[in-house]
């Protein structure tokens, strides 16, 4: 297991132990301790993306981190119409502060900001079950890709952005949050699930786009056999992200 195509595997297994561990408690504790969870792992990943846009500035990429955290955390003590101002600011002042790809910075920060906001939604007002209906679909997105595509390979997904995916890879992904919604509900949750899984894989590619362009393998090296928290993540994001649009345009199912 520790040579070829699987040489990593072993260090994936024990880190999603780890990051499944912390996870669980904090999400069956729920309130403010599952708010604090998302919020570190949101101010990790705005300090990786300032990492990988602009590394020559550390103060930068900290000061956004903190501020990220402590706006997520904020958001949920606020009035409705207050909470997508002071979301969208950390990654307003961050691109401001950028020179190169400050669009890019600002847009992707701020659908990082709304997504981790959506988790802590999800859990504090509409209960834990549809946060681990969430988690299920993007972890069985991921690991039916992963299998499916390293076993049966094929024509690549999407090779200019995600050289590594597989179509294979991708429908065995989108079959696995079928068979997710199934177990949580009918047609609609079934239908949200495939959506979801959809825009978990775009939500991988974006941060893959980001990292073709700026150069860089893993946008850190926080997570042994992930690599940052925004590579291990970056698909729940795209899910989560999905959710929140889907639950204020027309609500859950």
């Amino acid at each position: 297991m520790s040579d070829g195509k699987w040489g990593d595997l072993r260090a994936r297994i024990v880190s999603a132990i780890v990051m499944l561990a912390v996870g669980a408690v904090g999400l069956w504790l729920g309130g403010i301790w599952f708010t604090l969870v998302v919020a570190a792992v949101g101010g990790g990943m705005i300090w990786e993306l300032g990492r990988m846009i602009a590394p020559e500035q550390t103060a930068l990429r900290v000061s956004m981190g903190a501020l990220t955290a402590a706006a997520i955390v904020l958001a949920g003590f606020l009035p409705g119409e207050a909470v997508l101002p002071v979301l969208v600011a950390p990654a307003i002042v961050g691109a401001s502060q950028i020179a190169k790809d400050r669009w890019i910075y600002g847009a992707y920060a701020a659908g990082l900001m709304l997504a981790c906001f959506g988790i802590t939604l999800l859990r504090n007002k509409f209960g834990i079950d549809w946060v681990v209906w969430l988690i299920l679909v993007v972890v069985a997105t991921d690991v039916a890709g992963y299998f499916v595509g390293r076993v049966v390979g094929g024509p690549k997904f999407w090779p200019k952005v995600s050289p590594k995916k597989t179509w294979s890879g991708t429908a065995g992904g989108w079959v696995a949050a079928g068979i997710v919604g199934a177990f949580f509900g009918g047609p609609a949750v079934i239908a949200l699930s495939l959506a979801a899984s959809f825009c978990s894989q775009m939500g991988d590619a974006a941060e893959s786009a980001i990292k073709r362009r700026t150069g860089v393998k893993d946008s850190s090296n926080l997570i042994p056999g992930h690599g940052g928290l925004l590579d291990r993540f970056d698909g729940m994001m795209g899910a989560a992200l999905l959710v929140v649009v889907i639950g204020a345009l027309v609500g859950l199912p």
